[in-house]
Order: structure tokens, then C-alpha cells, then sequence
């Protein structure tokens, strides 16, 4: 059974949402700012669900 990662990174904002790059860099930096997360840590599907409203589900399935 193949793993999926748990991690959320700019790539995949710009993938989810059709966005540029720069601004999944940018969503992901408001997400850490909303869960009170330092600037090096990761942002998790879970975090980045309940920022946009996405069921974790849908996210998941754009990761790869």
C-alpha cells in the first residue's frame, strides 16, 4: 500500500487552485500565521482544510 504525504506544499496550492507558485508561497505563509506555526514548520492537510474550507478529502487527492 503507497503512502501519501501529510505535508501541504506550495506546488500543490497551485495545482488545488490554478493559482502561480508564489501564491501557494503565500497562502501556506497566511496558514502558518493562523495556526500560530513558526516560519519553518510544515503546514498539514488538516491545517491547510481548515484554512480554505476544503474537505481533507478533496486535498487529498490532488497530492500525489
Amino acid at each position: 500500500m503507497a503512502k501519501k504525504r501529510c505535508i501541504v506544499y506550495p506546488k500543490d496550492v497551485q495545482i488545488i487552485t490554478g493559482r502561480s507558485e508564489r501564491y501557494g508561497q503565500l497562502l501556506l505563509q497566511k496558514i502558518r500565521v493562523f495556526h500560530n506555526k513558526k516560519p519553518h514548520q510544515y503546514v498539514t492537510i488538516q491545517e491547510f482544510s481548515d484554512f480554505s474550507g476544503i474537505p481533507p478529502g478533496d486535498i487529498s487527492d490532488y497530492l500525489y
